[in-house]
């Protein structure tokens, strides 16, 4: 078997071993069905009993009520940043948005082409090192969205933003911290995430939005681009990511079978105040984010010379530690430790950088 290393990478991101042995077992042949995975049709028995399955599970996890519909689309995160606005918004209406981050601002860019958007609050003016504390929403927003982890600059919304104005709805981009921790699917009005970091491969947007939100986009859209259509078709109007639906499955099975989101939760946090710890005794490395902002899916840090930190990544790389390079927005070092990120990574990570700095870089 090929030596695996430990791998940080914001996304695609590390799978389960699990889960990936299973999928290498049903590349020729779905259980005895003769027919590998990427092969069957998505209108046959076997991938139908797929399919149902990831969306059980996918319901089974969160707690998601029959209120909601479960949709599994295509065009990641960003074709989101359009479809919602797309949908309800129009000129002359306003839009609230909580910028965080490099991800919520292209949602911003996207919502302007259709209304009006009101920034209701912005951590730009620190580069994005902290979740603001104060948000200003305007008189009447349509919707009020936000990003709840921001994987370039390692920061993480707590909770859920203070309530929003009534008749509005929360719209969360949750593409980085989705399944990480308990969630209450009845706070939002929608809730979309690309796969490839906490469920599954890239290629898959998972998209769970209130079902009386599903009707009330306009009708004379592109057929791609109404919720309803994927709504009323169980997402295959078209042909599906086949085989991204069954890693997901499988994905979902694996969080299920850790125990569920409490568990997710627990195991992320102890991760992530491992590492944080470290930071915070550490005389050469330190965190970029604020204590009280810090993700637990993207740890952000660099040493204050970029000379050093470049000699770092290198080491490191040699040494089986992959992806640690951090977005150029910040520099440095980011370690993304998703779901999947085994715990023992993090103990290999943080004896190597105090190895590091024991050599004085």
């Amino acid at each position: 078997m090929t030596r695996r290393i430990f791998n940080f990478s914001a996304g695609p991101a590390v799978l389960p071993e699990t889960v990936l042995m299973e999928a290498r077992d049903n590349l020729l042949s779905l259980g005895g069905t003769g027919i590998g995975i990427m092969e069957h049709s998505h209108r046959g028995k076997a991938f139908l009993e797929v399919y149902q399955q990831t969306e059980a599970l996918c319901r089974e996890l969160a707690g998601i009520s029959d209120d909601y519909a479960v949709l599994f689309l295509q065009g990641g995160a960003s074709t989101q940043f359009f479809q919602i606005p797309m949908n309800y918004l129009a000129k002359g209406e306003t839009a609230d948005y909580l910028v965080t981050g490099a991800w919520s601002e292209k949602a911003v860019e996207e919502a302007v082409r259709f209304g009006t958007v009101h920034t209701a609050c912005s951590s730009k003016d620190r580069n994005y090192c902290y979740i603001p504390t104060e948000v200003k929403y305007s008189a009447a927003p349509k919707y009020v969205h936000f990003t709840s982890n921001n994987t370039i600059f390692g920061t993480q919304w707590q909770t859920e933003p203070p309530a929003i104005p009534s008749g509005s709805f929360l719209v969360c981009d949750a593409s980085s911290d989705i399944y990480s921790r308990p969630l209450d699917v009845s706070k939002y009005g929608i809730i979309y995430a690309g796969a490839q970091k906490n469920l599954g491969p890239s290629g898959v947007t998972l998209v769970i939005i209130r079902k009386d939100l599903v009707e009330k986009g306009p009708k004379d859209l592109p057929v791609m681009l109404q919720y309803r259509t994927h709504a009323k078709n169980e997402s295959m109007y078209n042909t599906p990511p086949t085989f991204g639906l069954y890693v997901m499955k499988l994905v979902f099975q694996w969080i299920k079978d850790q125990g569920g989101l409490s568990a997710m939760n627990t195991r992320n946090r102890d991760k992530a105040d491992k590492l944080y710890r470290h930071l915070d005794s550490s005389k050469m490395f330190r965190a970029t984010a604020d204590q009280s902002s810090r993700s637990r899916m993207n740890v952000t840090f660099v040493t204050g010379n970029e000379a050093l930190d470049k000699k770092f990544i290198a080491a490191a790389e040699v040494a089986g530690f992959d992806g640690l390079k951090g977005h150029r927005s910040v520099g440095g070092m980011r370690a993304s430790i998703y779901n999947a990120f085994p715990p023992e990574g993090v103990d290999a990570l943080v004896n190597f950088m105090k190895d590091f700095e024991q050599k004085g870089g």
